[in-house]
């Protein structure tokens, strides 16, 4: 599990979208983390000095030789502290003095001094940011081991349409903690399910259910921080990709299946944390069905159990985990799926459980193993996510479990 106190310099250079990246440093600081800001002198032409401060509740530094800091090569102490090095608005001029070697200023020099993995977020006008210059040494950072998160598409501070936008808040956010998070999975992969199903009874209705998809994209979004090679197989679902994963988009129960059993075999481990419907409609009308005076009566059928065929070609050293919600008999219901379909574990919840079930952030669950049971607090779904890899990862044989402390890029 990920260590609860990391650090990350943010360097803020002198665009127009430094406004935006105070919400960075404010939501990185929320999840705990240490945020130590270095502006340019352009930069605080944009965002004041004070606005980051308030923010992390660190000095902000500037100036190359301020004399109110204590004495300790200012430079240097926050390059050696730092586990992640985020550059966000990166402007042409700082990408073109790292791709260089160049240490003119604060945040230049910190650069350069820094050995922990880099973050480059490039905001700038569009003829900038396709200039050969620029895209020659951005090259130049993704081969010197940086990364480097590509620009959004849209209206710009100058009143252009195109490429230049500073990514969204959350995908900056994701992708700083995806380089801070220990990397304890690395070599692994690991497949997760998540989301509804949807079952067509004519083109217009489908039959479905309530799930939103938020417990299973949180263990992706975890898995893939934590080094794994991530698949994740979705339901239709609102939710944004985190960083890091693949994910393969399906419709029904029976998409659903063949998109994990063709993926299974390669797998380490299987998180089945899909809502994914039990029964479909016999028969598919091709028009709409059009209302009538009287009754509907649905033929419905079995759609085939994934978590059962798991189970049962499940190959040595697979580690497989199921969910199971409940209204009634939590425990003694869970305890019998995970014998029958043979499963490492089982993540237990009851849907009456105050703080948990669908659409809400936090769960409240029970993890099943054979071994025992242990009933967890209610927690956000975030970390529910890591509490359950840390348990599945327990279950990987010795020989496989490659641990690292070390951030690849």
């Amino acid at each position: 599990m990920e260590k609860t106190q990391k650090t990350v310099v943010l360097g803020v250079c002198g665009g127009i979208a430094a406004y935006k990246v105070a919400q960075v440093a404010s939501t990185l600081t929320q999840q705990g983390i240490d945020v130590h800001v270095i502006m340019t002198k352009n930069a605080t032409q944009f965002v004041t000095p004070l606005t980051f401060e308030s923010l992390t509740g660190n000095r902000v530094v500037v100036d190359t030789f301020d004399r109110n800091f204590q004495w300790d090569v200012k430079h240097v102490s926050l390059a050696k502290r730092a586990d992640v090095f985020l550059i966000a608005p990166a402007t042409a001029n700082i990408i073109a003095k790292m791709a260089y070697g160049l240490a003119d200023d604060m945040l230049s020099t910190t650069v350069l001094a820094a050995s922990c993995p880099k973050i480059v977020v490039p905001a700038m006008n569009t003829g900038m940011y396709e200039n050969p210059a620029t895209q020659r040494n951005l090259e130049i950072l993704r081969r010197d081991g940086m990364a480097v998160m590509e620009p959004g598409v849209g209206r710009l501070a100058c009143r252009d349409v195109g490429k230049g936008r500073l990514p969204r808040i959350e995908e900056i956010v994701e992708c700083t903690r995806f380089y801070l998070s220990q990397k304890d999975l690395q070599g692994k992969t690991v497949l997760v399910t998540a989301g509804p199903t949807q079952e067509a009874l004519d083109p217009v209705r489908y039959l479905t259910n309530h799930s939103t998809g938020k417990m299973g994209y949180a263990i992706a979004a975890a898995a893939a921080r934590r080094g794994a090679k991530t698949i994740l197989v979705s339901g239709p679902t609102g939710l944004q990709v985190p960083f890091g994963v693949e994910c393969l988009p399906v419709k029904s129960a029976q998409e659903m299946f063949e998109a994990v059993t063709g993926r299974a075999p390669a797998c380490d481990m299987i998180i089945k944390a899909a809502a994914v419907a039990d029964y479909r409609p016999s028969q598919v009308s091709e028009q709409k069905m059009k209302k009538s005076d009287g009754q509907l009566n649905l033929s419905l059928q079995r759609t085939q159990d994934i978590l059962g065929y798991l189970g049962e070609h499940k190959r040595p050293g697979q580690v497989l985990c199921g969910f199971s919600m409940e209204t009634q008999n939590l425990l003694e219901n869970s305890q019998r799926k995970l014998i029958k379909k043979n499963a490492d574990c089982i993540v237990a919840n009851n849907l009456f459980e105050p703080g948990a079930g669908f659409g809400v952030d936090t769960n409240v669950v029970t993890l099943i193993t054979r071994q025992g049971h242990e009933t967890l607090p209610q927690m956000e779904k975030s970390q529910v996510a890591q509490v359950l890899l840390d348990t599945l990862a327990r279950m990987l044989p010795a020989q496989e479990s490659g641990v690292s402390d070390q951030c690849e890029l």
